[in-house]
């Protein structure tokens, strides 16, 4: 039986000038493989912070029911987008308030952030 399903918010690493992209697009894809080895499904709603991130971010919050909202590191970490951040925390209480909130330390955990909150099954019974 899937898991989930669970949204992942990051900074999408094609859109950030003067970075090579590359080492993350590798790492968030190896992430998304853990979650199909978790069979959990996992959506991604990567953003450029000087885009319209905001409507990016509700539009996959009400895509669908998550069960959980992972929120990457990218936007977490960097201190100039701490508002961004604060933002995203609140577009998820508001749009999916019934979503457990996770946060990565990178890409490659990310299916271990979801997991940490998803329903696990315990000898018949579903408990976070």
């Amino acid at each position: 039986m899937a898991l989930g399903p669970v949204l992942v918010i990051g900074l999408d690493p094609a859109r950030i000038p003067g970075w090579d992209p590359e080492p993350v697009v590798a790492a968030i894809a190896r992430g998304q493989a853990r979650f199909a080895e978790h069979d959990v499904e996992a959506d991604l709603c990567l953003v450029a912070p000087d885009d319209d991130a905001e409507a990016a971010v509700v539009e996959a919050l009400t895509r669908r029911d998550y069960a959980c909202v992972v929120v990457g590191g990218g936007i977490r970490k960097h201190e100039p987008l701490l508002p961004l951040f604060e933002k995203v925390v609140n577009l998820v209480r508001q749009h999916a308030p019934g979503a457990a909130i996770a946060f990565n330390s990178s890409p490659d955990d990310t299916a271990d952030a979801a997991l940490r909150w998803l329903p696990r099954d315990t000898g018949g019974h579903r408990t976070p």
